[in-house]
């Protein structure tokens, strides 16, 4: 049986699955010159990654960086949202347990409006079982 990736169909429901920009020009040259790809973030720390860019990007932004870069990994999740859930604070392992009206809630809290609709709260619960249907088939393999 293949996993339903549909989710972002819901009528009314914020784009779960679309990507959008979230580094700065600065730090897209800072990674570039680099030669570090965002999704290479995740394996180091925030002060590895700190002290890489010579201090230019803070420790805390690096964290939220990574935090970005891991959320984004879960199927189904773009980058806009995985942006906005790391600038609230929360990291993959709590996106993937916390409920999706926690989650959104706080989002939505954080910004002062509500971007994230009850269809949203549906679609990205939705995505939250098919994660813990793929994490309990990955273990079953193991």
């Amino acid at each position: 049986m293949t996993a339903n990736h549909n989710v972002r169909a819901l009528p009314g429901a914020f784009p779960l699955h679309q990507d959008k920009d979230y580094i700065s020009e600065s730090e897209w040259v800072i990674w570039k010159l680099l030669c570090r790809p965002l999704s290479s973030l995740p394996e180091n720390t925030p002060e590895e990654l700190s002290a890489a860019t010579g201090g230019q990007i803070s420790v805390k932004r690096c964290d939220e960086l990574i935090r970005i870069a891991n959320i984004n990994t879960l199927t189904g999740i773009g980058t806009w949202i995985s942006r906005l859930l790391a600038e609230t604070g929360f990291d993959v392992n709590e996106v993937c347990d916390k409920p999706a009206e926690v989650l959104l809630g706080q989002v939505n809290n954080r910004l002062g409006y509500a971007l994230c609709n009850e269809a949203t709260i549906r679609a990205f619960s939705d995505l939250q079982l098919q994660w813990r249907g793929e994490e309990q088939q990955a273990s079953r393999e193991v």
